[in-house]
């Protein structure tokens, strides 16, 4: 965790956004998935992002109950890769996050209706008008349909990039209660 934490900070310092990250799933046939997510938080039980429920990568994620992350920050020439099960957070840590968001943002998770198809934008911006005038002044609760995951990392890999290719790559390996590092071929 400390590591990650360092190089997140230091991320911060010269990225856009630190904490974007790819996050890899596969359907029931084993295709793959990529799409770019946002770290919401993270501690020794793992990683957090936010989802629609209802969204292709949610049923990825609830099938196989498993996932990747990668986070590149090219200014700092490192990538961080993590591997292992996922599971939904517990309402209550899904509700603390949502009350966290801007208002709009909470109002474009009840109008979005993730990964189906959409017939025009002003479909969508007619569903986040009607959703803002559902609640005037009032607080927007958390969609049933919407909340988080934990990855709760297998596998680390911090990728430093060094010269002629010749790269570092530690890489971590949970055993029981704790990690075992080795280093890997560029």
């Amino acid at each position: 965790v400390r590591r990650f934490n360092d190089l997140l900070s230091r991320a911060g310092e010269g990225e856009k956004l630190p904490t974007a990250m790819s996050l890899a799933t596969v359907d029931d046939q084993g295709r793959p998935a990529v799409r770019m997510v946002l770290l919401k938080g993270f501690d020794e039980r793992g990683l957090v992002f936010y989802t629609n429920y209802g969204s292709r990568k949610a049923a990825e994620l609830d099938g196989s109950g498993l996932a990747a992350l990668c986070f590149h920050w090219p200014s700092l020439g490192a990538q961080v890769r993590a591997e292992g099960p996922v599971v939904r957070v517990s309402p209550e840590e899904s509700d603390a996050y949502f009350a966290t968001r801007p208002r709009i943002s909470q109002i474009g998770a009840w109008a979005s209706r993730q990964s189906e198809p959409l017939s025009s934008r002003d479909e969508l911006l007619r569903r986040f008008h009607e959703i803002e005038a559902r609640y005037p002044g009032q607080t927007v609760p958390r969609p049933p349909f919407w909340g988080g995951y934990r990855l709760d990392p297998r596998r680390i890999e911090f990728w430093q990039e060094q010269a002629h290719r010749l790269h570092d790559r530690d890489l971590y390996v949970r055993q029981g209660a704790g990690w075992t590092l080795g280093y890997l071929y560029p």
